[in-house]
């Protein structure tokens, strides 16, 4: 029986995402219970940014106790990361023109994700990569608080990139086996 799209993420971030603190914020949403994973089989972008737009509909109706930020996984979602960030810059015009860009933020990742100016060989990207294409909804008042309860919060990107650095081929192999490796 395949694995769900649920089951992958939650592999992802416990052996990515907690496994290697890639997101000290995360434990204590996922220890709470307050993190939801949605899923969608949606196909095509329009029917993608429905589910964006009821899974945003969720969190705004729900306290932080219940769901305290949303995981929209896209089990369908563009291949192309370049047409995914179309559809993450098409779900952001659509939580401006709502209103609610001061109340949620999103934050996004994806097989092939790749950050602006990093050489494509770059572990830097490993921390952005998950198995299937996720945009994630946050509130912003919790970033807010999290944040500021962590001195060196501006550090964290730097202590990741030098956290995948120190991991072998094999180690990071390991944690992200749906990627492509070439071979050595």
């Amino acid at each position: 029986m395949p694995e769900t799209a649920e089951a992958r993420i939650r592999r992802w971030l416990d052996d990515c995402v907690l496994g290697l603190e890639l997101c000290p914020f995360a434990a204590p949403v996922v220890d709470a219970g307050s993190l939801r994973i949605a899923a969608s089989d949606a196909a095509n972008p329009q029917s993608q940014l429905q589910a964006f737009l009821l899974e945003l509909d969720r969190l705004q109706s729900a306290d932080e106790d219940s769901i305290a930020t949303t995981l929209l996984v896209l089990e369908q979602g563009p291949a192309d990361f370049q047409a995914f960030m179309t559809l993450v810059d098409a779900a952001q015009e659509l939580l401006e023109e709502a209103g609610l860009d001061e109340l949620f933020q999103l934050a996004h990742f994806h097989p092939a994700y790749l950050f602006d100016g990093e050489s494509p060989e770059g572990v830097s990207h490993l921390t952005n990569r998950s198995p299937l294409p996720v945009i994630h909804l946050l509130r912003e008042s919790m970033l807010t608080r999290v944040l500021g309860s962590d001195p060196d919060a501006a550090s964290i990107p730097d202590r990741n990139i030098a956290r995948l650095e120190s991991l072998s081929r094999q180690e990071l192999q390991r944690r992200w086996p749906w990627l492509q490796w070439d071979s050595e």
